[in-house]
This record gives C-alpha cells, structure tokens and sequence, in this order.
C-alpha cells in the first residue's frame, strides 16, 4: 500500500498538488490523464527529485506492518527505479554491459559477479541481445528496454515507469509489452495508451493536479473517453 497524505507540491510560482491525497493499492497502477495532468511530477515526487513543501508519502510493503514515525522524522518511503520517458537523459555508459553493472559496482559488487547478475537478468527479460551492443547503436525500443533493465538491477521496492511507449513502433512497443508484463515489482505506470491498462488492477485519472477518478481500468477508461465526447 502507498499513500501520499495532503501532497502540496510548487513548481517556480506555479501549484502542481495542493492537497494530493491518493491511497493505491494495486500490484500494478496507471496513471492517465492530459498533458499538465501531474501524472510526471507525482512519479518524480515518488522517486525523490521533487521535494513537496508539505504532506507525506507513507508505503507499507505487502506482509509488512510499520511501527509509528519516530516524532520529527518521516514515515518510511519506497525505494523506487523511475525509467524517464526519454532514455537518453537515463543513460551515461557506452556499453549495454556498463550501464547495467553500474549500480552494482557502486554498491560493492565485484565486476565478475556483477556481470553474471546483470546477464541473468537480461535473460530472464528476453533482452540477452542488447547485451554486447553500444548504447549509441541502440534503436528507442532497445534504449528503453536498457533503463528499465538497469532500474531493475537495483533491486526497486516500486518501479516507476513514465511514458515508457512513447515513440515507439508496433514491434518494439510489443516488445516492451512483453517485458513490463513479466515484471514482478509492483509499478505505476503513465501513458497515453489506454488499451496497455487493461490487465492493470487499478486506474488513476490524473486532471490538473487532481485525482478526477479511481478504479478498475475498465470503469475510468470508460469515463475518460466519455468526457473526451
């Protein structure tokens, strides 16, 4: 369960939440709304790059029940992997290999080891083909399956995943299809394309820093697209 209480959120002199209360549930969570919506700065709240000015973000792992705050700190938060709509502002190394074994090396990882982990994790995704490619070589499908292989390698409690179809073509969106279904983390997912939510368990409609709608996908796509009339 993740829970943002009374999220106020400024951006220059602009409100993006004043108020954002949201409680998800769902093993898998999408996120829909127009462009502005929020859907971006609530992932990048989540990850912590953005910081709210007031409220709180309180996750309680499946199975797990927290003991209260100790008084002036903060509930516990999710260790999160957001993949950015535009891998090119993700990713820093020349090689596939690099980019994955990264995290693991800063972490204390030997290189041998390292490089076995990330090769068996690009197996078990149907991505051991990108693994002895340059980065720059790389087509977007290729690029995007590469962030979310690297977010996947740090072990996230929550994967967060902004707009990861955008620009894609038919082969490579069924790729990415493919490998966002076998993953196990629970994610919140935004996007555009509605029919990628239908075997979501939960439906969030964003609308101007708003939660207009919550619910079965099938129930708040038929909302959406009834207000879009």
């Amino acid at each position: 369960m993740l829970e943002l209480q009374g999220i106020t959120l400024w951006r220059t002199d602009s409100p993006v939440f004043q108020g954002l209360s949201l409680r998800l549930t769902g093993h898998r969570v999408g996120l829909i709304g127009a462009n502005g919506a929020g859907k971006s700065s609530l992932l990048r709240l989540l990850q912590g790059l953005l910081t709210p000015e007031s409220g709180a973000i309180v996750f309680t792992p499946k199975g797990y029940t927290p003991a209260p705050a100790p008084e002036g700190r903060n509930p516990r938060v999710p260790r999160c992997g957001l993949v950015f709509q535009n891998p090119d502002h993700q990713i820093l190394f020349p090689t596939v290999i690099e980019e994955l074994c990264f995290g693991q090396l800063q972490r204390g990882t030997d290189k041998q080891t390292a490089e076995q982990n990330v090769r068996k994790l690009a197996q078990n995704y149907g991505s051991s083909d990108l693994l002895e490619l340059a980065t720059h070589a790389l087509s977007e499908g290729q690029k995007q399956r590469l962030c979310i292989l690297s977010v996947l390698a740090d072990g996230p409690e929550l994967l967060l995943l902004d707009e990861p179809f955008a620009s894609l073509d038919r082969k490579a969106t069924a790729q990415m299809l493919a490998m966002v279904s076998a993953i196990d983390q629970p994610l919140i997912m935004a996007s555009h394309m509605l029919d990628l939510f239908q075997d979501f368990d939960e439906l969030v409609w964003m609308d101007r820093g708003t939660v207009r709608l919550q619910g079965s996908p099938a129930d708040v796509i038929a909302a959406y697209l009834a207000d879009k009339d």
